[in-house]
């Protein structure tokens, strides 16, 4: 078992009234092949926009470097999330935990709970909020794994699907307790049903980027989609009923030996995906936005009745991102969030009075995403 070098920092944010990840790290300021200025972006900073009227009381908790997939413990008192900042010498994803602040004085801090070896991805706690499950690339070496060369595919953009993820279960001072996955090639992107039991998880050990569920007592994994293209960040519902996921669906033969070759090359492209929802055994699937593009980072609302996403749907050159409402039949869409950036990964809390979200909003025109929370209103 490993000892994590924790990391420890602290920030305080003025308050006043934003890893697909990768694909905002790296595109924030090219859209297209269309270069746009920092300050673009910086004229339209704000903590909080006038159009989301569902958001009250928005905070920033980090500021600097890239901050994304920040998701809350089972009792709403902390937040794991991973963090990428080369001026702290983070060159890579790494995870990291913090303690949700009281009140607007006090500070957000956090401590990273990873190894600091590799590049990690996708925490969640664990229902004992002491606990937590995260994918990472360690055990395939010391250091950050390679980024895809994209001159190869026509400067296309791409994902990297390591094959050295395995998803493991640590504790707060980061030592590694068990390692849950062990087969060869991807296995990350793990989310846990709210009793805790069943690990809901991307794999590509069949041959094919599909979701699979394991008991986490006794080990067993059931497989739950099965149809060609990625299946990933996928979530249960709050009453344990369902799951939502984002999926690629290539059709016709030339984006069927496209998808399959960057596969074989350890590579998704995820510039078209749709949101799909299912029974926890996979039955009933169906295809829930037929938007184009990217429809990504899906979740549901905490009645268990709605999705909300990600999207850029609104915009041909691909950004921004924003964040939407629907209901499970593709009705009623509606859009929550309005930076001109990027808004996505949210999660409601437990309890369904907050959202945490990461957006790039309020960086200043840098190329900083950060972690915020907002009281949310119906």
């Amino acid at each position: 078992m490993n000892k994590a070098r924790q990391h420890k920092s602290a920030t305080q944010v003025k308050f006043n009234s934003f890893s697909i990840a990768g694909i905002i790290k790296k595109s924030v300021f090219i859209v297209g092949c269309v270069v746009v200025s920092a300050a673009t972006f910086a004229q339209a900073d704000s903590v909080h926009y006038a159009e989301e009227r569902h958001f009250k009381n928005v905070r920033q908790l980090t500021v600097g470097g890239d901050n994304a997939e920040a998701y809350w413990s089972y009792d709403d008192k902390h937040i794991i999330f991973q963090r990428t900042n080369p001026k702290e010498g983070l060159l890579c994803d790494h995870m990291f935990v913090g303690s949700l602040p009281a009140d607007i004085a006090t500070p957000f801090t956090y401590k990273m709970v990873s190894s600091g070896k590799g590049r990690v991805t996708c925490g969640y706690f664990m229902p004992d909020n002491k606990h937590i499950v995260y994918a990472s690339t360690h055990l395939g070496g010391d250091s950050c794994p390679p980024t895809p060369d994209r001159s190869k595919y026509g400067n296309k953009y791409i994902w990297p699907v390591y094959a050295s993820y395995d998803i493991f279960m640590a504790d707060l001072n980061g030592n590694i307790v068990e390692q849950l996955t062990n087969t060869p090639g991807y296995d990350a992107e793990a989310t846990l049903s709210p009793d805790g039991k069943k690990m809901l998880f991307t794999s590509i050990r069949n041959g094919d980027l599909d979701l699979y569920i394991m008991d986490l007592k006794t080990k067993k994994v059931k497989q739950v989609t099965n149809e060609l293209g990625y299946d990933g960040g996928a979530w249960f519902s709050p009453d344990g009923k369902k799951i939502v996921w984002r999926a690629s669906r290539p059709k016709g033969d030339s984006a069927v030996a496209e998808y399959k070759q960057l596969l074989a090359d350890g590579l998704v492209a995820p510039t078209r995906m749709e949101v799909f929802i299912a029974d926890t055994d996979g039955s009933n699937a169906r295809q829930v936005t037929n938007l184009g593009q990217a429809n990504w980072a899906p979740n549901f609302t905490p009645d268990s009745k709605h999705i909300i996403f990600c999207s850029n749907h609104e915009y041909k050159r691909g950004f921004p991102f924003n964040m939407y409402l629907i209901n499970f039949d593709g009705s009623g869409l509606e859009k929550i969030s309005r930076d001109k950036g990027f808004d996505a990964f949210p999660m409601f809390s437990h309890d369904g009075k907050k959202l945490i979200f990461s957006s790039n909003r309020n960086n200043g025109g840098t190329r900083d995403t950060n972690v915020f929370v907002a009281d949310w209103a119906d």
